[in-house]
Order: C-alpha cells, then structure tokens, then sequence
C-alpha cells in the first residue's frame, strides 16, 4: 500500500506506525464511536458482499481439517491386498502405461506396513495409525477418487484450496465469507489455525481473499501462543494512549484514509485494513474469552488430547475452532503440516516411522472434535471435512518411502446433509489411479451446495471473466448427501 504524505511530512505508514500503541490502540476508534467519544464516520467502511445462499443451506459453518503433504491413502483408509500379493514386485499396471514419479525413480511395489481392519456397520477399513478415528467410521463419508492435476505440492495445494493451480485466486473461505458474510460481529468470518511449526506449501496463498475484495482473506491466529492475536491492545508502557490523544489521532487518520481512497479507489486493501481495525476492537472484548482453553473441563481437554504432548497442539486447534464456530466463525480451517521436507504428510524418506507420528497427533483431537460437535449439537449445522492435497504412490521411493500421486487420494466429510457411512468413488486395485467417480472440483461444489451456494452462479467478474471457485468443472456429489 503507498503511503500517502500529509502537510507534516509524516506518511500515513509512518503514523500508524507510531499512533495509539499499535493495532490495539487504532482498533479503540470504535469503542469511542460507541460512546459518543469520537468522530463520527472515522471507520465507516463497506460490509462484506454477502450476496446470501442461492437455497436454503443445510451447514451454517465449516471446519476443515487439511493433512499438509499427501496423506497416504493405502497406508490410512484405502485397503489395497493387491499390495500385499505383489510386494516386492516391478510396478506393473498391465495397461501398457508408463509408471513414473514426480521426484524418484519409481520402486518396487510396497504393501502398506500397517495392518487394516474393518469398523463399524459400513465396514469401513482403516489401518492402525488411526485407532481412534476408526471408531467413528459410521459417521463419516468416504471419497475414495479424489484426483489432482499436478504432483506438485505448491499448485496442487492450491488446487484444493482455491481451484487453481495458480496463484491469486480465492481461496474456499474467502469465496464463503464474500457470498455469506459475517455470522459474529466481533470474530472474522474466516479462520486458519496453522501448524505451530510453520505455514503450509504456498505460505498464506492458500487463505487468501485472491482477486476478492482483501477483506474477505482469512485472519491467521497462532493458537499455541501466548497471545493468539497479536497486537490486540495497546502495552501497558503506552500511558499516553487516552482517550483525548485517540480521539485527535484518529481525526487526523480518518482524513489521510479518505484522502488515499481517493486516489486509490480500485483498491480494496485500505478498507480491508479500516474493517480490520473495526473488528480488532469488537474482538477487544470477545478474543479473550473465545481463546481462553482454561475455561473448558478436564474431560473434554482430555477428549481433545491436551494432556499429551503428541496431541496437544493440534488439539489445541481442533478445540479452538470448535469454540470459534460456536461463537459465530462461518469457515474455520486447521492445517497439520508444515512446509518443507519434514514435519508433515510428505513421507519421503521412510513412510513406516514418519506416518504413525504425523497421523496419531491429529487422530484423538479429531476423534474428539466429532465426539463433542455431536454432543453438543453443533454437528447438525457444521460441516467438518478432511482432505489432503494428493496421495502417495503403491512403489517405494528410496527403502521405505512413498513419493506424489496425484493420480488418487481419499477425503471425508462428516456431519450436517452428509449421509454417514457411505463411500463415494473407488482406486484402482494398486491405489494408483481413480477408476470411478473422479473427483476434485466436485469437493468444491458440493461444500459450497451444502453452504446453500450454487458454484455455477457464486462468480466474481475479474479481468474480464466471471470466476467461480470450481473454475468451468464440478458436480456436486448427491450421492453422499442425506435426505
């Protein structure tokens, strides 16, 4: 954003800088406004598009739990004996087709290391890196042939996250929060809780607001921290942050945004900002509370598995985004894995000790994050999905490791106008390929029908084509919705 001078030579940059302690200390313009304190019209900003639901929806809310770096399909929940009759074997398709893998030279063919039992009524397999997870099985459906376009974590992270494969396209959430709106006056509309140990493949491309106006991009809470929000009031060593001096600060501030909007009026980002100080001081007084994990009981502390360490920051997440989505939040997402070659799903190098770790610190949390929605109620109106950005291969990179697949992952959605249990598309005997019920922008589609939004008429006319999340492709996939 440029800086716009005023007659003292200080920027508007330069005074933000230096104004009211920090964003807490801007973000008090509309306490004061409440009380008749300040100027009017200071923060008066456009609300979010909120073009409304096409239909009547069946969801209210949204937790998305993505497994950043390809979760294993064969090694989780796509059983494949074929594995086990030809391990050790050349990769062999028998189509004529040439194998090949996006960073290696392909392997022998390698049976999963873990052993699969079937749960519940639907029969569901699952292998043992998910005890507890396999537990609630009934309640989930599968998608068994999600395909990507790409072997490629950065586009193929972004395919599933904004429908491109490119950059500078909205992301899911941000799609919901322009066509919706905000649910909660003091909480964004959309959530990312990402991995303590770092942002995703593709860092905040995934969760941005793309060509939508920027104040639909996601707010980023670090959950694990101290402080969750940053910069939310002004330090307690700012004694010169009064009410007089906020209100004079903020009547000049009020005149550099007019003036900038002026010359800048295509650009979103100054109101996005001017938004963003109106809620950071509503969430002055909701953020505490909303954050504040000591106020839950032991045993559903324990359900989320904040008493073990291995557990306990994705458990953190998973608990945090139930409390937001409670609260008003319409799309939370909460991301295992961080970029780069470890501490993720990217399982390399040797699948049969990097995958139990990755797999058990999400397993409990998300076994419990479902326990307690259902109990709770909220499971009638949200929608939690998991997924993954592509799967692995059926033959060893390297000793013991499995590289990209774009060719076929597995997904699953659980909760309201879902029917449990059920299983939608199906792999190849090798966990190869998808062979039936091909999926990948349907996944969109069918989130955003469940939403009440159509995908063919939520659009956004952008240098000069109307874009749709599902790009032109995507069916929404009735046959594992109920009723």
């Amino acid at each position: 954003m440029n800086s716009v001078p005023l007659r003292t030579g200080r920027s508007r940059r330069s005074f933000l800088r230096h104004f009211g302690g920090g964003l807490g200390g801007v973000a008090l313009a509309h306490l004061l406004e409440g009380n008749g304190l300040a100027t009017r019209g200071v923060f008066a900003g456009t609300s979010a598009a909120g073009t409304g639901p096409h239909f009547r929806p069946r969801v209210r809310r949204v937790i998305q739990l993505f497994m950043n770096g390809g979760a294993s399909q064969m090694d989780t929940f796509d059983y494949k004996p074929e594995l086990e009759r030809r391990h050790g074997q050349t990769f062999d398709p028998g189509d004529g087709s040439r194998v090949e893998a996006a960073t290696s030279e392909p392997g022998k063919v390698m049976k999963s290391p873990f052993p699969f039992r079937q749960y519940g009524q639907s029969g569901r397999w699952v292998s043992s890196v998910f005890p507890h997870l396999a537990q609630r099985v009934d309640d989930l459906a599968f998608l068994m042939s999600i395909e990507s376009r790409t072997n490629v974590h950065g586009p193929a992270s972004f395919l599933m996250n904004t429908g491109s494969l490119l950059p500078g396209f909205p992301s899911m959430g941000a799609w919901v929060s322009y066509a919706l709106g905000n649910e909660a006056d003091n909480l964004p509309t959309f959530v990312v809780l990402p991995d303590a140990r770092g942002l995703p493949y593709n860092q905040r491309g995934n969760f941005s607001a793309g060509f939508l106006p920027a104040t639909h991009a996601a707010t980023i809470i670090d959950a694990g921290a101290a402080e969750p929000i940053p910069y939310l009031r002004p330090p307690t060593s700012a004694s010169y942050v009064t009410g007089t001096a906020q209100k004079d600060g903020l009547d000049i501030l009020r005149r550099m945004n007019q003036r900038h909007r002026s010359l800048s009026p295509e650009d979103s980002r100054l109101e996005a900002r001017i938004q963003s100080y109106e809620l950071a001081a509503r969430m002055q007084l909701a953020a505490p509370e909303t954050f504040n994990l000591g106020s839950e009981s032991e045993a559903t502390r324990r359900l989320y598995g904040l008493d073990e360490k291995i557990t306990e920051d994705f458990g953190r997440r998973c608990l945090t985004a139930r409390r937001l989505i409670e609260r008003g939040v319409r799309f939370v997402q909460v991301w295992s894995g961080a970029g780069g070659p470890a501490n993720n799903w990217d399982n390399h190098s040797d699948i049969i000790s990097e995958l139990p770790k990755i797999a058990t610190s999400t397993d409990k949390p998300i076994a419990g994050l479902l326990d307690d929605l259902k109990a709770r109620g909220l499971l009638d109106d949200t929608l939690v999905v998991w997924s993954t950005e592509f799967g692995r291969m059926p033959f060893t990179q390297g000793a013991t490791g499995r590289d990209h697949n774009g060719g076929t992952s597995i997904g699953w959605m659980a909760g309201a106008g879902v029917r449990a249990g059920v299983t939608h598309g199906e792999s190849d005997p090798w966990g190869w390929k998808s062979v039936d019920k091909r999926t990948t922008y349907d996944v969109h589609a069918t989130i955003l029908h469940l939403l009440g939004l159509d995908h063919e008429r939520l659009t956004f006319r952008n240098n000069g084509a109307d874009r749709r999340l599902t790009d032109v492709h995507g069916h929404v996939i009735r046959e594992i919705l109920s009723g």
